[in-house]
């Protein structure tokens, strides 16, 4: 026995005590009865019996929910219902910048940190009116006359040029609305291959020069257009008002798959997905304030923005690059935008959730051996209690610090975007002592699918239906799911109801292909994702069509399956797995923790630069031997473990282009990138 466990035991003798007496006071007290009453409840079923479906929610099992608010059926009109109840109220913030500077990083690489003020809030009554000025300003420079609505198109900021370029050409944009750094890094170039655009927007309050523009293209400050748009001929212009079979928004996926595809949602999808989101959130109102950090152009940030907008929440806005304290814009010693807000919700994908999950335990490897014993008792009793449906007041406060990070107030966070890992799903839930929950959507289904209960402590699934919509399952025999599968069935998930949009712009093959319509006239959309259905009616997602790939030998590999996996191995901040058909093993493109490895190298004695490091043989053979130690406790099949390794030094973000906005790994990209080494690693070179 060590002396750290001798010095430990009496608080080991005290926790047990505090359990002892506390535990019938904080049952009967806090609802926990009725809480596992709800988590272990069924909460969707099969309107057929059948076991592919479709699968409706218990809570509204008649029929589907198409609309939050009566006759709040357009996107205006949810406006306009959220201006007149809390017209005063706080709406939009943003930080004013107060001062940048460029430090140099002991690479030699320059990063521009910044120094941010408090929030500075718009009201609903002053947001409602830079809209109509600014409705009616673009509609004085031509656009037609729908003020408050006009059908906009969206594209990732970290789209090339050349998908740019694609979709802009098949939308026919006559107007563009961007940044000034976008402007003149990104679009300047592709400008004169887009006939149709007649004016340029820039949001910012900064000058730009117009030479190098196309030749009738004009270029206005968002300022500008609002000052025309507040002139009395241009705000008496009639006012158009959208129909729920109207166009609303053309949103352009982020090309993980190839190239980017306008995804066309009417009205009514919108405002039926958002009654089904909301319905997930309990207690959503004016008290909430929730922290925008991901693209409006995807479809998870847009829908999220327009619920807390209709439910009167505060929206605070941020940047993967200020969120926090530790973020890499923020100059040292001042304050990150979690901070200085102090969210109570957040969505985040998971790639964000496990960098915070890292990094925390980083840290607590570097604490003395009763700080750390003393986080992992904590961390340990928390886990046992959250497994049983319990909670544990008393470690919250170990975990003060940490909740700190995004604020201290987070009550509820919302993942989606790819699958959260089990233990990282844990992690946020005894750290940041707040819920977690999981969601699954695309933005062909407007976001909107299913998102775990708050009440629901199980893991890995991605909770039952939405209200608004029901999902089945379609056998998938070529992968090996269908609906006779034990113990669950499985199958392509298949979503259908009033969230699911008009298919693809200009696509008609994919539409015909991809969306279908039934006998009732009810839309579905098949989103080539594979799902196992729980008795209690939770969806868990366990593979991906496209992610599937047969070797030579004839065993199918997922990839995402790999990469999920392999993420838990604590020299790897990123992977993506690659396989061809013709080769008979796995090989994978690693992004390593710095940290660690370069500890690693010291150890082994090697030294240089990041880079030198990366490219070290011996680095890429502790690596691979680490993730074949982790692949055999999680028990990956022989032939799904990566044969072979490529050290990465350059971390994936959206600005290389390699992985999306929501940190999605973009295939294709990553291949043409790393062509080279896959030749290496299958010996073609």
């Amino acid at each position: 026995m060590d002396l750290s466990t001798v010095l430990l035991f009496p608080v080991h003798v005290v926790v047990w005590f505090y359990s002892l007496l506390s535990f019938l006071p904080w049952y009967f007290l806090t609802g926990a009865q009725k809480k596992k009453a709800l988590a272990k409840r069924v909460k969707s079923r099969s309107t057929t019996g059948q076991a592919v479906g479709p699968y409706r929610s218990v809570d509204h099992f008649d029929s589907l929910v198409t609309e939050d608010f009566p006759g709040k059926d357009t996107l205006d009109k949810l406006f306009d219902s959220a201006v007149e109840r809390f017209g005063k109220a706080d709406c939009l913030g943003t930080r004013e910048v107060l001062s940048e500077e460029n430090e140099t990083q002991p690479n030699g690489k320059v990063f521009k940190k910044v120094i941010l003020g408090n929030y500075k809030w718009l009201s609903y009554e002053e947001m409602d009116t830079q809209v109509s000025q600014f409705g009616s300003g673009l509609a004085a420079l031509g656009q037609q006359p729908k003020r408050k609505m006009i059908s906009m198109v969206t594209f990732y900021a970290t789209l090339g040029e050349e998908a740019v370029a694609f979709g802009l050409n098949e939308c026919g944009a006559t107007q563009l609305v961007t940044s000034v750094d976008l402007l003149e890094t990104k679009l300047k170039n592709v400008l004169p291959q887009i006939p149709s655009l007649r004016q340029i927007i820039y949001v910012d309050r900064k000058s730009i020069s117009t030479v190098g523009y196309p030749q009738g293209v004009q270029i206005h400050s968002m300022h500008s257009v609002q000052e025309l748009g507040s002139k009395p001929e241009n705000l008496s212009r009639p006012i158009v008002k959208p129909v729920p079979s109207d166009l609303a928004v053309i949103m352009y996926t982020s090309g993980s798959t190839g190239r980017p595809k306008g995804v066309m949602i009417i009205h009514s999808n919108l405002i039926g997905g958002m009654a089904g989101q909301c319905e997930r959130i309990p207690g959503l109102g004016p008290k909430d304030t929730y922290i925008a950090y991901l693209p409006l152009a995807h479809v998870l940030e847009m829908t999220a923005e327009i619920s807390c907008v209709t439910y009167g929440c505060r929206i605070g806005y941020s940047s993967p690059q200020t969120l926090s304290d530790q973020s890499t814009k923020i100059k040292k010693g001042s304050k990150g935008d979690c901070t200085v807000l102090k969210p109570s919700l957040m969505a985040a994908v998971p790639e964000i959730m496990d960098r915070i999950n890292k990094n925390v335990m980083n840290k607590v490897q570097e604490m003395n051996c009763v700080q750390r014993t003393l986080f992992k008792l904590a961390y340990d009793y928390k886990l046992e209690q959250i497994k049983k449906g319990y909670d544990a007041p008393l470690c919250n406060i170990l975990f003060k610090k940490v909740r700190a990070l995004l604020g201290g107030n987070v009550r509820m966070m919302l993942s989606g975007g790819a699958p959260l890992s089990p233990a990282t799903q844990r992690f946020m839930n005894i750290c940041f002592c707040c819920p977690v929950g999981q969601g699954y959507g695309l933005t062909e289904t407007c976001g909107a699918g299913t998102i775990t209960e708050v009440a629901d402590y199980s893991t890995g699934r991605v909770g039952a239906p939405l209200i608004c919509c029901e999902v089945k399952l379609k056998d998938w025999a070529e992968g090996g799911y269908t609906k006779h599968d034990k113990p669950h069935p499985r199958g392509e998930i298949l979503i259908g109801g009033p969230n699911v949009t008009m298919g693809y712009f200009r696509s008609e093959g994919c539409n015909n292909e991809d969306f279908i319509v039934d006998e009732n006239g009810q839309r579905w959309f098949c989103t080539g994702d594979i799902g196992e259905m729980h008795p209690d009616g939770c969806l868990q997602i366990v593979d991906r069509k496209k992610d599937l790939v047969k070797l030579q030998a004839g065993d199918y590999v997922s990839l995402g399956k790999v990469e999920s996996a392999l993420k838990n191995c604590s020299l790897v901040d990123n992977i993506c797995a690659y396989a061809n058909s013709d080769q008979n093993y796995v090989i994978s493109f690693i992004v390593p923790n710095q940290k660690k490895l370069t500890a690693l190298a010291n150890k082994k004695g090697i030294e240089g630069t990041w880079e030198e490091i990366c490219n070290h043989p011996v680095m890429e053979r502790e690596v691979l031997r680490e993730i074949k130690e982790v692949a055999t406790s999680i028990k990956l099949q022989r032939f799904e473990v990566p044969v072979m390794v490529h050290l990465s030094p350059e971390p994936w973000t959206p600005e290389t282009g390699l992985v999306t906005d929501a940190f999605k790994l973009k295939r294709r990209e990553l291949k043409n990138h790393y062509l080279n080494y896959i030749e290496r690693m299958y010996g073609h070179k």
